[in-house]
C-alpha cells in the first residue's frame, strides 16, 4: 500500500468498495459501526495518496490523515466492538473503551496544538507529530483498538485482532519512523475479514423467550 500514490488510491478505492459491500450486507443495526470500518479505512488511504500527491508538508490532507489514523480510530474501534459484542462481553470491552476515550481526547489535544508534517521516505509516508508521552498514548491506542478485538468474545473478531497485532509489532520493527502509516496500510488489508464478519452475522437473531 504505502508504495506509492497510484498504490494507496488503488487500495483505497478497493477496500472502501470492500466497505460498501460489508455495509449492505448488514442485518442486525448494532453491527453497523463495525461493518462500515473498512468504508473508513479506505476513505483514509485515499486521503494519503493524497498526501503523497503533493509531497508530503502540512496541508489540509496531511491534517486529515492523523485525524482519522489517530483519535478517530482509537474511538471508533472500541465503540464498534462493544455495539456488536453481546451483553456478556460488554463488561469486559469498558476497558478499551475508556482507554479509546482517554486516548482519543489526548491525541485531538495534541493535533489541534501541534503543526502535523507528513515526510516522503522512500516508498513510505513518515509523520512527524511531535506526540507528547508517545509511548503511553501507543498502549492506549493498541488496547483501545486491538483490545477490544481480542476481548470481543467473537471467534472472527478475536483472529482480527490477533492479525492486527501481528501486523502492529511487524510494522513496528520493520519501519520504525513510518510506523503510524504502514500499521494502518496493514490494518485495511484486514477489511476483508471484517466482511467475513458480517456475512456470518446475517442469520437473525433469536427471538427473546417468553415470559
Amino acid at each position: 500500500m504505502c508504495w506509492s500514490a497510484t498504490a494507496d488510491l488503488a487500495a483505497g478505492a478497493g477496500i472502501a468498495c470492500v466497505g460498501a459491500a460489508c455495509v449492505a450486507r448488514v442485518r442486525r443495526p448494532r453491527d453497523l459501526p463495525l461493518a462500515a470500518l473498512p468504508l473508513l479505512l479506505g476513505a483514509h488511504q485515499l486521503v494519503e495518496a493524497r498526501v503523497w500527491h503533493v509531497g508530503g508538508g502540512t496541508g489540509p490532507a496531511t491534517v486529515v490523515w492523523p485525524v482519522m489514523a489517530l483519535p478517530l480510530l482509537a474511538l471508533w474501534v472500541p465503540v464498534a466492538v462493544f455495539c456488536a459484542a453481546p451483553p456478556d462481553a460488554r463488561a469486559r470491552l469498558t476497558l478499551p473503551l475508556a482507554s479509546g476515550m482517554a486516548t482519543a481526547a489526548a491525541l485531538s489535544y495534541a493535533l489541534a496544538t501541534r503543526t502535523v508534517r507528513a515526510e516522503i521516505r522512500g516508498h513510505t509516508v513518515g509523520y512527524a507529530i511531535g506526540l507528547p508521552y508517545g509511548q503511553v498514548l501507543v498502549v492506549g491506542y493498541l488496547l483501545a483498538t486491538v483490545g477490544a478485538l481480542l476481548l470481543s468474545g467473537d471467534p472472527w473478531l478475536r483472529g482480527l485482532g490477533g492479525l492486527t497485532a501481528v501486523g502492529a509489532l511487524v510494522c513496528s520493527v520493520l519501519w520504525r519512523l513510518e510506523f503510524v502509516s504502514t500499521w494502518c496500510a496493514f490494518a485495511a488489508v484486514c477489511s476483508v475479514v471484517v466482511f467475513g464478519w458480517v456475512g456470518r452475522r446475517r442469520s437473525p437473531e433469536p427471538a427473546p423467550a417468553p415470559l
